[in-house]
């Protein structure tokens, strides 16, 4: 496009970051509303606010042969936004795209596949990661975002923040994933985070700013699937099977010399160990 156009796309990129922003929208929202705009101003090659019901239609029937109709409804809705609040203008042609209604049932993994799954992490982190997202029925990043003043041992729960909707929960805290969790914190002593970045030595990731990396958590689960030969189609969000996993409160798995051990559940599980050396 042009220099004025792209002037013109600039600061109407800018007004549509700012209105989700003010709309409280979360910050995957705001990434996938504004590679819509990002989108369809480069393969038009100009400014979307002035396309035609036409153009807009012949677009969204070339999005559909070459993405995912999930995509495709990100896409829809975040134009929608533009148009409703940046620009100004009523939503016309929603109809036009319509994704197909698809109801489908996900794989699940049973407590003999989960109890293999946990056996096949080779780092504890790892181990207890999976062992507190089946447990508590979390999503995978609700469980990076676990802090340890999120957990309350003498209660048995755990303070879930800003999940889906953006909405707090309490959920209940297992004895065995107490101890695990207690033994992952005892490794690394990070003073507010329970899953912090592993990179580097032990004192870089007591002073890690943020958790370990989704993307790095998801390919050690892929890579726990292969070796323990699970061959259950699983979508991308690999948490999601172990939240829709059955009777995860009767689930035993062996105990891990690193993380449960073989000590009793105690009465008051506190995250922090009183003796350095428990």
């Amino acid at each position: 496009m042009n220099k004025s156009e792209q002037k013109r796309f600039d600061e109407l990129y800018h007004k549509h970051l700012r209105a989700l922003k003010l709309r409280g929208m979360s910050d995957k929202t705001i990434d996938a509303y504004s590679r819509a705009l990002r989108r369809i101003s480069a393969w038009f090659d100009c400014c979307p606010d002035h396309l035609e019901a036409e153009q807009l239609a012949g677009y969204f029937a070339e999005l559909v042969e070459s993405h995912s109709w999930s995509t495709v409804k990100l896409d829809r809705c975040g134009l929608q936004f533009f148009y409703q609040h940046v620009l100004g203008r009523d939503w016309q042609w929603v109809e036009m795209i319509r994704a197909p209604k698809i109801r489908s049932l996900p794989d699940i993994l049973s407590i003999a596949e989960i109890e293999r799954l946990i056996g096949a992490a080779r780092k504890l982190r790892y181990r207890v990661f999976v062992l507190t997202t089946y447990s508590m029925g979390l999503r995978l990043g609700e469980t990076l975002a676990l802090e340890v003043g999120d957990i309350d041992a003498v209660r048995r729960q755990v303070h879930i923040r800003r999940g889906k909707g953006h909405k707090d929960r309490l959920v209940p805290l297992p004895d065995l994933t107490c101890r695990a969790l207690r033994a992952l914190w005892s490794r690394h002593r990070h003073p507010r985070l329970l899953f912090p970045n592993a990179s580097g030595s032990m004192e870089t990731i007591r002073q890690a700013s943020g958790h370990m990396d989704r993307g790095g958590v998801q390919a050690a689960m892929k890579k726990m699937l292969a070796d323990c030969g699970i061959k259950k189609s699983l979508h991308s969000h690999l948490a999601s099977f172990l939240r829709h996993s059955p009777a995860r409160t009767g689930f035993k798995p062996a105990p891990h010399p690193g993380a449960a051990g073989t000590r009793q559940p105690h009465h008051h599980c506190a995250l922090r160990p009183t003796d350095p050396n428990d």
